[in-house]
């Protein structure tokens, strides 16, 4: 949901979409530093949320924040910008700040992986006694980038060692290009099967739901409406429907289109419809 006019306003966007739960950035997503939050804008979206029975909200960090990187100057303006976008998730009460792990720039995987962890670990360890959780989110793989294998996941969260203070968000478009199929229900099945192995469903936190433009495997990071796009229905009607993800967060972030209310509220719709289509009857 937009922030525009105020943070406050996007639990009553997500209302006007007809969502139960929402992700919001707490300031520009291309910006280093914001204004600090006014005291009244946060007592109204703590209201508006109470008002509109959404719950949880979720955050997302800015795309300019890059913790794997090693370059000294980039990693301390990211060091800051994350620490800034944990204390707006907590004075919002906002639980789970979603973040891509980052790109390692040449510096190689298991440089960027330590680097990202290490980061996290301390940043956390700054903001003892806070409850918002840092969210990897896992990643299409594109240039440099970390998170595209659950492998890496599980190496970032075993470095840093706070089980209590993480968690993982599971973007549909991003694994899909990442190379893992979802596409039919044995595929999705082997999918999240292979993921509890490796990282564990306890430590899944949020889940994305898009489409993607591109094939399997593509590794390039381009969102679609649901069922528009490579992925195809059956995939998302597995996730809806799945005992083992009920109560998770489920987030859109396909294309807005000119009218965000008309295009989100479609594929709203649309995965409302296939949650209840039952096992073994075609999606579509």
């Amino acid at each position: 949901m937009s922030i525009a006019g105020g943070v406050n306003l996007a639990p009553l966007r997500g209302r006007q979409v007809g969502c139960r739960t929402i992700q919001l950035f707490t300031k520009s997503s291309n910006q280093w530093r914001a204004k600090p939050l006014p005291p009244e804008e946060i007592e109204r979206f703590r209201a508006n949320l109470q008002t509109t029975g959404i719950a949880p909200a979720a955050a997302h960090d800015s795309y300019l924040i890059n913790l794997a990187s090693t370059d000294p100057a980039l990693h301390h303006k990211s060091m800051a910008a994350f620490l800034e976008e944990l204390e707006r998730a907590e004075a919002l009460g906002i639980p789970y700040l979603v973040a891509h792990p980052g790109a390692h720039m040449g510096a190689g995987e298991e440089a960027g992986l330590r680097q990202v962890a290490i980061s996290i670990r301390e940043l956390l360890k700054r903001t003892r006694g806070y409850q918002v959780q840092a969210v990897l989110e896992t990643t299409a793989g594109q240039g440099t980038s970390l998170g595209h294998r659950f492998e890496q996941i599980a190496a970032i969260l075993d470095q840093i060692g706070l089980p209590e203070r993480t968690g993982v968000c599971l973007d549909t478009c991003h694994v899909f290009a990442a190379g893992y199929d979802i596409r039919t229900p044995d595929g999705y099945a082997g999918v999240i099967r292979e993921f509890d192995r490796i990282v564990g469903i306890a430590h899944l936190k949020v889940i994305h739901l898009n489409d993607s433009k591109r094939g399997l495997g593509c590794r390039v990071d381009r969102h679609e409406h649901i069922g528009k796009g490579a992925i195809g229905l059956e995939a998302f009607r597995c996730l809806v429907t799945d005992p083992c993800l009920r109560g998770l967060p489920m987030i859109i972030e396909t294309p807005k289109d000119n009218d965000f209310v008309s295009a989100d509220s479609r594929n709203l719709r649309t995965l409302r419809r296939l949650a209840h289509i039952r096992p073994g009857s075609p999606a579509c």
